[in-house]
């Protein structure tokens, strides 16, 4: 029998949280060969889900992961370009006050399991995203939604938007986001449906019951074949007892097959080092831009390193609950916070200079981006007195995962803010999320009760992209209005502070062709199908990996 087809069946789940991962053995007729003899692709963060669009997937931008997994209508490329995924679904705009969007999913297109793609997974990504509270989603886009017209069973469905909105429509129903609805209703003892109907009913017990599903079932310590069925074309096949996760190609995909059929997704806890001696590390998307183990100048070194300025926005996104729900302290310590400061530690730490980042609804490279300058850009100058609104108060600031960079920009936060009276404390310890924001209260009208909201932290820190975070217009320059007019809302209400440019640190063997960094969200896998070593014989060190069956 083959190395992974000896362990599809038998091969047990990892526990791994945030911060750590515990080994478990990897049971009879598990894979004999190491997950080091394959082609492998490491990712700075945990590998602790593949639903990417619940705040903790959202958080470790896990969508590098489960990209090509849950692929989304349209392909992120690294020009800023959204390629259409004709090999899924096509799409078309209809004119109107209220935009909207028809959706028609190819008849090709179906689930590793054979069960077709149809509009009931897509009505489930709309309820998530719809219902933060109950998912803990993270899908902004979907503010600017008012609905979807969705037929159990069809290959069409129709998106309206809000009046004057959905000029990021491409945005929506993001990789890692559109997840198998006919296996969740199997979870919950449901035909599809009948989930589709319940959904669209609000029922509130079977949508409860599903959202335990939606977020919790794709957990890949506890890796359930049954709901990671995919419809692209890669498939997660199995779960390593280091974390690392095993993707090979979906035979049900209708578009064209993936160049390289076994990838191992490493996490950010595996050494790299280690994987480098073993020859098995060829693309990475790593947190440390001055790795010990690489010397460009060694003899037959097969790498290649760089550090770049990436896409997306290191922002401080403010919990909705708790004292700093309130806007006017959520503007005292925006006074105090030196966002120069702050991409300046970044910016030591990264090796690259990163700059500073005070427009929110546009990437900073976006050349409109300037044309909000004069709205944004007196947010960079520090008010001591101002700050001092808020003396005695305490901002307790997380992120992902123990970073050094991160560390050094909340200390720039924590030294800036010290002299108006106002303590920054980061608590990330073993990492935190956006879930882990502290929640609002919750008032029970009939009892006339409050619950008060939950959550660890004040202030969430990390890279947010732009164009899907934010339901404005696009960024073409007849819609500089609209952007303006939002960037201006954004700086009253203050959901958030933006900082600098979030740097990235690639590596590629420079065996492989076609792979391209993208700083997205998706990030360097965003193409990985595509991925393929060069047609002239590698060197000895640089020999391609074993593939799976």
């Amino acid at each position: 029998m083959k190395p992974l087809k000896a362990a599809a069946a038998a091969l047990t789940a990892v526990a791994l949280s945030l911060g750590t991962v515990a080994c478990s053995g990897n049971g009879d007729g598990a894979d004999e060969n190491p997950s080091t003899d394959y082609f492998g692709y490491q990712l700075p963060v945990p590998l602790v889900t593949s639903n990417a669009a619940t705040n903790l997937g959202d958080s470790l931008k896990m969508q590098r992961l489960s990209g090509r997994v849950f692929p989304g209508p349209f392909v992120p490329g690294p020009s800023g370009q959204m390629i259409p995924n004709t090999d899924l679904v096509t799409t078309q705009v209809l004119p109107g006050a209220n935009r909207k969007v028809e959706y028609t999913l190819t008849e090709q297109a179906k689930f590793s399991d054979g069960v077709p793609v149809t509009c009931d997974d897509y009505q489930l990504a709309f309820t998530a995203g719809k219902n933060p509270a109950i998912f803990s989603s993270h899908m902004p886009q979907f503010d600017a939604v008012e609905s979807i017209e969705c037929t159990p069973g069809s290959k069409k469905f129709t998106i309206k938007y809000v009046e004057k909105a959905g000029g990021r429509w491409r945005e929506l129903f993001g990789a890692g986001t559109v997840l198998p609805a006919h296996a969740i209703a199997k979870k919950i003892g449901l035909e599809t449906a009948a989930l589709t109907g319940a959904l669209q009913a609000s029922d509130y017990e079977v949508m409860a019951r599903a959202a335990d599903v939606w977020r919790f079932g794709y957990a890949l310590d506890k890796f359930d074949p049954a709901l990671q069925v995919s419809f692209g074309p890669y498939k997660i096949q199995a779960v390593g007892k280091d974390g690392e996760v095993t993707l090979v190609a979906n035979d049900a995909y209708y578009g064209q097959a993936p160049q390289i059929d076994t990838i191992v997704v490493w996490p950010g806890s595996a050494d790299t080092a280690d994987l480098v001696s073993k020859g098995a590390l060829k693309v990475g998307d790593i947190s440390d831009p001055k790795p010990a183990w690489f010397d460009p100048n060694a003899e037959g070194n097969p790498y290649k390193v760089e550090t770049v300025v990436g896409e997306m926005t290191d922002t401080l996104v403010f919990a909705d609950g708790g004292a700093w729900a309130d806007k006017e302290m959520r503007a005292a310590v925006s006074k105090c916070i030196d966002p120069k400061a702050v991409a300046a530690a970044s910016s030591k730490v990264a090796g690259v200079e990163v700059p500073v980042t005070p427009v929110r609804v546009l990437p900073h490279n976006d050349p409109l981006a300037r044309r909000l300058g004069d709205i944004a850009n007196p947010h960079l100058n520090v008010d001591i007195e101002g700050a001092r609104a808020a003396a005695g108060t305490e901002l307790r600031v997380g992120y992902s995962v123990a970073d050094p960079r991160y560390a050094a920009m909340v200390e720039a936060m924590r030294v800036s803010c010290e002299p108006a009276g106002i303590s920054i404390k980061d608590v990330t310890g073993k990492g935190k999320t956006r879930g882990d924001l502290v929640s609002p209260d919750v008032l029970d009208e009939v009892m006339g009760t409050v619950t008060p909201g939950t959550g660890s932290i004040d202030a969430y820190l990390g890279a947010v992209a732009p164009m899907r975070e934010y339901d404005s217009s696009d960024s073409r320059s007849g819609e500089l209005r609209a952007l303006r007019g939002e960037e201006r809302r954004l700086w009253d209400e203050l959901p958030s502070i933006p900082l600098s440019a979030q740097p990235r640190t690639f590596v590629i063997d420079k065996s492989m062709e076609q792979v391209v960094p993208y700083t997205g969200p998706v990030g360097i896998g965003w193409n990985m199908d595509r991925w393929r070593f060069a047609a002239a014989a590698p060197s000895s060190a640089q020999k391609p990996k074993k593939t799976k069956d």
